[in-house]
């Protein structure tokens, strides 16, 4: 009655077609590894209620379940595009991963629809404790009466050597306010908090080290003259003309968060405002009694009235740093995409930053050559597509990007994308040794500008803006609890196949790990020439596999 069929995590299920390629009934995977693959079925009737059975000897308790849902995606692409894309039309794309329980190895709910086919995502956390040697993990389908409609199984080898540390520092912005205005909450009650610290705990089990920490409303997406739910953690009082007291409580309490649930990096929002740094992020202040805006749109980011400001803040600042022990934790930026013709003042507002925090690192989303050249940025952050000019001159250290506009030839994780287009970043990171990667979608739940909140589970686009699969990585749940996209998922697998090439780095050297990472290739690996093949990027992986284990034998 029910067909199945397993497949790796990298292909997409679509409802109206079968899974294109052979089965793939087995992998490897490294202790500190979280494996994934997905066992797809289709059914002629509707089938309600089914149960989904696990069994995995040597695995209790370390395998997860998850049914992949149907976003929407009114706008899948965007302005040109290459020829690696799955679909270009409007549509439901596989994309929310909904938990589904384990009790005593069986998951109910599931249902198979007429003439679809659904996938059921299957991942298991491998600690150390983890016997090495080959794990049988069998996934069948039953009916309500308990009766097996269809089973498949999966052969794991757990190779017996652990997985690095990450070292890449790797930000997703996360938007505060979308969840404030998503969940209905005051900023800053203590269900805010607790749903806030959620979000953080999932990001930072996918790789997610740094988290930007909005000392002021970010101004970013934000339209000239408009502004986005006030999250300020810094207290400000106007104690008079040009002075300021300043009180850093709600900061405390969100460094404490990042502790708490392993964020290792605060990245402390944009100083200034996007494209430009032409005026000051929105400030509110207490005067008199009564709270207002000190600063905004209506601010010269380089007169007295502000850099008076900042002159006052960023010693206070620097002042909690250091007594919080935060020194070597903290990232600052000035704006955010800056043009050319925005350089001048970019160097101006960037030297008064310099004037407070030179002993800071400040990193910005730019990717022309010539500020990194006139010494305006010491650590720039280019697109995946603006990169190679700072590669051949050997900039260090060098974080990278991608986004909205990076649609053609480069990586990037679009619903519209093939997953092994969001997963071969971590061979390229690896090759060019790159510090960091940004992007700016966590969780962002507005339309683009921010001029109106949205209901991500409807409205995956910013509004008809972007891509769907560029503004959020994350859906809001029902309990106030993320829930995953299959894209954060594939992206956490490309920062573990960073880990493994540097695990067997540390055993045969760079250029050997290189050499088999471009093996059969036609011609080198860079970030806009890469094989788009499901079977290369998981071969690469099985290679690197079993090359570790001639070394931990």
């Amino acid at each position: 009655m029910l067909q199945t069929k397993v497949v790796s995590s990298l292909v997409k299920v679509f409802a109206d077609e079968e899974p294109a390629g052979g089965t793939y009934a087995r992998g490897s995977a490294l202790w500190g590894e979280v494996f994934a693959f997905q066992v797809s079925f289709y059914s002629e009737q509707l089938l309600k209620g089914l149960r989904v059975r696990v069994e995995a000897p040597g695995l209790d308790g370390r395998v997860s379940v998850y049914a992949v849902g149907l976003a929407p995606s009114e706008l899948p692409w965007r302005d040109g595009r290459d020829d690696h894309y799955l679909r270009w039309t409007p549509g439901l794309y596989p994309d929310p991963l909904h938990p589904l329980a384990l009790v005593d190895g069986v998951a109910n709910g599931v249902a198979a629809l007429p003439e679809q086919w659904r996938s059921i995502w299957v991942e298991a956390r491998l600690d150390e404790s983890v016997a090495a040697g080959e794990h049988e993990v069998r996934v069948t389908f039953e009916g309500a009466d308990g009766a097996a409609l269809g089973s498949e199984v999966f052969a794991l080898e757990v190779i017996p050597a652990a997985l690095p540390e990450q070292k890449l520092i790797h930000t997703e912005w996360f938007h505060t306010d979308g969840i404030a205005q998503y969940y209905g909450v005051e900023v800053f009650s203590e269900r805010y908090w607790e749903i806030v610290e959620s979000f953080a705990r999932t990001a930072v089990e996918h790789g997610i080290n740094m988290l930007l920490t909005p000392l002021f409303t970010p101004p970013l997406d934000t339209a000239i003259g408009g502004e986005r739910l006030t999250v300020q953690l810094v207290d400000v009082v106007v104690e008079g003309a040009g002075r300021y007291r300043f009180g850093f409580e709600k900061l405390a309490r969100w460094a404490d968060m990042c502790d708490r649930v392993g964020v290792r990096y605060l990245e402390m929002s944009h100083l200034f405002t996007q494209w430009g740094a032409k005026h000051a992020p929105k400030i509110i202040g207490t005067v008199n009694g009564e709270v207002r805006k000190l600063f905004g749109w209506e601010t010269d980011a380089a007169g007295e009235e502000y850099r008076t400001f900042l002159g006052q803040f960023l010693p206070e600042l620097k002042r909690f740093i250091l007594e919080r022990d935060l020194a070597g934790r903290v990232f600052f930026h000035v704006s955010d995409e800056p043009h050319l013709d925005h350089l001048e003042q970019y160097r101006t507002v960037s030297a008064m930053l310099r004037e407070h925090l030179d002993e800071f690192p400040v990193i910005d989303a730019l990717s022309n050559y010539t500020f990194y050249e006139s010494g305006a940025v010491k650590i720039p952050v280019p697109a995946n597509n603006h990169i190679e000019e700072f590669l051949e001159h050997g900039v260090k250290p060098l974080w990278t990007y991608y986004c909205v506009s990076q649609r053609t030839d480069v990586s990037n994780r679009f619903f519209s994308m093939p997953s092994v287009r969001n997963r071969v970043i971590g061979t390229q990171l690896y090759k060019f040794d790159i510090d960091g990667f940004l992007h700016w979608g966590y969780n962002f739940y507005n339309t683009q500008y921010s001029l109106a909140p949205v209901d991500p589970w409807k409205v995956t686009d910013a509004g008809q803006a972007f891509p769907s699969g560029d503004a959020f990585l994350v859906y809001p749940g029902a309990d106030g609890k993320p829930v995953a996209s299959l894209r954060l998922k594939v992206f956490h697998e490309a920062l573990q196949d960073l880990r493994a090439l540097q695990l067997l780095e540390s055993y045969v050297g760079k250029d050997a790990v290189v050499a088999l990472l471009e093996e059969g290739l036609d011609s080198p690996l860079t970030f806009s020439s890469y094989p788009c093949d499901e079977a290369w990027l998981l071969g690469v992986r099985e290679r690197v596999n079993a090359a570790m284990k001639e070394h931990v034998r």
